[in-house]
């Protein structure tokens, strides 16, 4: 069955229902394959459905509309020949690694002596021989993960998937973990046929993968599939291997076809998904693109690795500086704006003012909130209102998180006022309209 298609989605789409009962889409009309012998990695920015799209082709979330096909049938739920492995370790605390492991094998009705021989040896397959009695809170972040691993792997998937499977874990044991995985599927020491991993990581995912998909997009698309031919072992140091990551960052920061201005205020609406930076951190980039660069082009890979940051640190500092008008980002590098440059020279209070400027200028929900506190007679509008409005476009979750943005940059800008504990914005500087009169 060489190259045969082991699971597919065939348009799939999927909507949740927000807290108003309208619909918000997350993915749209998804197509992809996973082939029998292969190693998939999933990229994207954050927000792009990367998980949602996981867990739809593990049945544990229908599509709303699509259908995903495993095995040449429609997929209707879960499949013992399909298995996860989370970011977080999810391991019964009152469970020793043994019974943590066998809990893979309750749905498979398989005796107890079965059961215990397969547990049994895909821990030492793993690498966890010695620690069977051991308990979750005796074990290590990287051995914790193992234990996922193995309880994945004991009922003998056709397909495994994983979810960022190394991103809480320390970069060492990240490594150690993801050489021993990969040993074990180039050696066939495990049954799996195929793999496919969501990673915020570009080299995690090309020391892995054969082959790469790249979502984007809000709802997210498959926007690019790029197949990886590097020989295995594979030297990140390589010159074939850095081009590649700079092709990739190239291909994640270019505009979609049907894209026009994305960036244009005229075009983003107060629901526009604001990137989650740190004010402090993006004049941390502005000025790294200076000193390296002269403000000139700088490879986000470079930036990438001089900062230590993984894509979903960075991406949303560089897509927050765009928004802003003070960089540009295109094939797979930044440059700063003239605007960026002066915002670097001024002092602290002018760059509050330039700041402000461009989050009026720019951020619909920056501008629609102060111009709903200056409509109030006493300039102040509890945050709700806010929520409300934004739900028509969000999740309640993410509502509360680009307001969360909008407040910090806002209260940095000195364009508004937040008062935490009663959820209240009011203008910045209650007596100023009375000092202008």
């Amino acid at each position: 069955m060489a190259n045969s298609n082991l699971i597919e989605l065939r348009g799939v789409s999927k909507d949740f229902k927000g807290p108003e009962r309208q619909r918000i889409t997350v993915l749209e009309n998804l197509h992809m394959a996973l082939h029998d012998g292969e190693i998939v990695a999933v990229l994207g920015k954050s927000g792009a459905g990367k998980s949602t799209m996981l867990r739809i082709l593990a049945g544990l979330v229908p599509p709303t509309s699509g259908e995903v096909i495993y095995r040449d049938k429609p997929l209707r739920g879960s499949e013992p020949g399909i298995s996860m492995v989370f970011q977080s370790f999810a391991l019964f605390p009152w469970l020793d690694v043994l019974e943590n492991v066998k809990l893979g094998l309750e749905a498979r009705r398989l005796d107890p002596g079965e059961q215990h021989r397969r547990a049994i040896e895909v821990i030492d397959m793993i690498g966890l021989d010695g620690f069977e009695s051991a308990y979750p809170k005796e074990l290590s972040g990287g051995m914790r993960q193992r234990v996922g691993f193995a309880r994945a792997l004991v009922v003998e998937p056709d397909i495994l998937l994983m979810d960022e499977p190394f991103s809480a874990l320390d970069v060492p044991t990240a490594e150690t973990l993801r050489d021993d995985l990969l040993d074990l599927w180039r050696e066939r020491k495990i049954p799996t046929r195929a793999i496919l991993m969501v990673s915020h990581s570009i080299e995690e995912s090309l020391l892995l993968a054969d082959r790469l998909l790249i979502l984007d997009g809000t709802p997210g698309r498959i926007k690019a599939e790029l197949p990886v031919r590097l020989p295995h072992p594979r030297d990140r140091n390589a010159a074939a291997f850095r081009a590649l990551v700079d092709r990739i960052y190239a291909v994640m920061t270019r505009p979609a076809p049907e894209a026009v201005a994305p960036l244009a205020a005229a075009t983003l609406g107060i629901g526009h998904r604001l990137p989650g930076a740190n004010v402090q951190q993006m004049l941390g980039v502005l000025d790294h693109v200076r000193e390296e660069a002269g403000g000139e082009r700088l490879e986000l890979a470079e930036l990438a690795d001089e900062l230590e940051m993984e894509i979903d640190e960075l991406f949303p500092l560089v897509e927050a500086l765009e928004l802003l008008g003070f960089a540009t980002v295109g094939g797979g590098a930044i440059r700063l704006t003239q605007t960026g440059r002066v915002f670097l020279e001024a002092d602290i209070l002018e760059r509050k003012v330039i700041f402000g400027r461009a989050l009026l200028e720019r951020v619909p929900l920056a501008r629609h909130i102060t111009g709903a506190i200056e409509s109030e007679e006493d300039h102040r509008v509890d945050e709700e209102r806010f929520l409300s409005e934004l739900n028509e476009f969000l999740t309640d979750e993410e509502a509360e998180r680009v307001l969360e943005v909008v407040v910090a940059w806002g209260r940095y800008a000195e364009i508004f006022a937040y008062d935490y504990d009663s959820g209240v914005f009011s203008l910045e500087d209650p007596t100023a309209e009375e000092t202008t009169d």
